[in-house]
Parts: C-alpha cells; structure tokens; sequence
C-alpha cells in the first residue's frame, strides 16, 4: 500500500509540474504564473499529507488486527476451559448425588461405612464449590476478552474508515489535478478530513464511529 501512496504523491507532483509549465507557455507574454500551478500545487501538497496519514493509519491497523486474532485465540481458549471445567463439575455433582442417593438407600450402614460417605460427601461438596468459584473466574476472564475484542474492532472499523476515506479524497485530487475544478478540490479536502478525524480518534482510543459506514465495508 505503501507503494501506491508513493506513485499517487509522484504522480500529483508530475502533474504540478506539467501544469507549471502548460501554465507558464500560456501566461509568457502576460509575465506571471496564475491559477494552474497554484492549483496543482495545492493538489501535491494535499495527495502527500492525506498519503500520509493513511499510511499511519494503514500500519496501526494492521497492528490492530493482529491483536485481535490474538484476543480471540485467548478467548476461544478461556471458554474452551469454561467447558472443561463445567464437565468436571457435573461429573462431581452426579457422583455426589449418587452417593447421597446410596446413603439414603442404605439405613443399615454401619457407622464407620456412614461416616466414611459423610466424609466423600463433604469433600464433594468442597470440590462443587471450588469449581464453581472456578467457573465464575473464568466465564469473567473469557467476557473480558470478548469486551477487549470488541473495543478492538471498533478501533479496528474507525481505521478502516479513515484509509477508505483518504482513499476517495486522493483519487478525487487526482481527478483535481487533471480538470482544475477546485470544487473538486474542497470535496477531496473535505473527504481527507473526514477520514484523518476518524484515524486520530482511533489513536486517541476515542468512540468516534459512523456504524452504517462500518457495516458497509464488513
């Protein structure tokens, strides 16, 4: 992408440059440069910031995106081990119960017998608890990564936004510079700073977010 910011920039100079001097045969007996090459310079100036700006914005993505696959690997995982550890504590449960169940079925137990299945009983009991107390932990550490993918992806959206953006308003000084319509002009401006407000916001960690632009480009 890089590149291509770079070839959009020379390209706008070199057409600085044909302006300058197309304006320059034209204006010769007059004495004096006008409109041309002050428009097309304006157009070089404005390629190079924009390209500027959505390279930045192109690299923190595609940081972002990475860290998202990360956060959703740990993710996966944490309620991979929810499930797990949800299977030991019912096959837990189910034990206990059958022993209390054999308990009841059995009044004529002898004291030590009964004791004996007290004493499981109460150690079930504790392992129900603990991994209970487990699962709880862990369903909250699965739910942070998913509340940390999610803010992620909307960082994620904002730059997306801010390079498709930047996108249009270099193609539209392109377009400037080839039929000198500043009207065209204000609207690639106007596109540029639309999108560089976005990515500033998406390094600021700021909740700047156009959801039905988001949508569009999923």
């Amino acid at each position: 992408m890089g590149e291509e910011l770079g070839d959009t920039v020379n390209e706008a100079i070199e057409r600085s440059h044909e302006g300058e001097e197309e304006e320059g045969n034209r204006s010769a007996g007059s004495g004096g440069h006008r409109g041309g090459f002050t428009l097309n310079a304006i157009v070089a100036l404005s390629v190079a910031v924009t390209a500027t700006f959505s390279a930045l914005f192109h690299v923190k993505d595609e940081n972002i995106s990475e860290k998202m696959q990360h956060v959703q690997a740990q993710s996966v995982d944490a309620w991979a081990y929810y499930q797990a550890k949800g299977t030991k504590l019912n096959i837990v449960e189910a034990a206990r119960d059958n022993l209390r169940l054999q308990r009841e079925l059995a009044p004529d137990l002898k004291p030590s017998a009964r004791e004996l299945m007290d004493h499981t009983l109460v150690e079930y009991d504790n392992k129900v608890t603990h991994y209970e107390k487990e699962k709880e932990e862990i369903k909250r550490t699965a739910e942070g990564y998913e509340a940390e993918y999610e803010r992620l992806e909307t960082r994620d959206d904002q730059f997306d936004m801010a390079e498709a953006t930047a996108s249009v308003a270099i193609a539209l000084l392109g377009i400037t510079a080839l039929t000198q319509r500043r009207r065209l002009l204000y609207l690639a401006w106007l596109f540029a700073a639309l999108g560089i407000t976005v990515g500033i916001a998406g390094f600021a960690g700021l909740t700047l977010h156009f959801d039905f632009v988001a949508r569009a480009l999923r």
